[in-house]
């Protein structure tokens, strides 16, 4: 049943993508070059929506804190977002954006999701060479949230607060953020 959910959701999501046209490169370039502040008005929404709907599910017990996850922050993890970053400006797609535009047609879209699985391969290479370096120092304590969401798997910084209390002004910020700014920045 999780695997015909998961394939649910997918198809869900790169719909959303593709509604979006977050599946076309030149409006993610030009919403990086502050040009077009279509697709980063539907992230923060995005962002904020589900994050406020998520906080309100775990403060009503709907959903058991269990199946969360806090990833260890360590400098490997600023380089690897970095790098991705970069690939995402260069080639103006995400890896979910890929996938979307290949499925419409894009050859780009295949070329760059082969540069990922490319560099995912050759991670997996050097990983073994490599986890013992300092890329793997934890940050701050490693799994750390802002707010207690599950203290028995991961430590808060602010303790003792309801998560929702925290991340509920922060996603409703988001959405706020989102509808105040402007449409498409004409060109002078």
């Amino acid at each position: 049943m999780e695997i015909i959910l998961a394939i649910i959701l997918g198809i869900a999501f790169g719909f959303a993508l593709d509604r979006a046209q977050a599946n076309n490169p030149q409006k993610i370039i030009n919403m990086l070059r502050l040009k077009d502040f279509h697709l980063m008005k539907v992230i923060l929404f995005a962002i904020g929506f589900s994050s406020l709907f998520l906080f309100i599910l775990l403060a009503l017990n709907i959903i058991d804190t269990g199946h969360l996850t806090v990833k260890p922050l360590y400098s490997g993890v600023i380089i690897g977002g970095a790098i991705l970053g970069i690939g995402f400006a260069i080639g103006g797609y995400c890896p979910g954006t890929g996938v979307v535009a290949a499925a419409r047609g894009r050859k780009d879209a295949l070329v760059f999701i082969l540069g990922g699985l490319a560099g995912a391969f050759v991670y997996m290479l050097i990983f073994g060479s490599i986890q013992e370096s300092a890329l793997f120092n934890k940050i701050a304590g490693g799994a750390v949230s802002i707010a207690e969401t599950n203290p028995e798997k991961f430590s808060a910084l602010i303790d003792n607060v309801p998560a929702l209390i925290i991340a509920g002004p922060i996603a409703v910020l988001f959405m706020g953020i989102a509808f105040l700014l402007p449409g498409v920045k004409e060109e002078a």
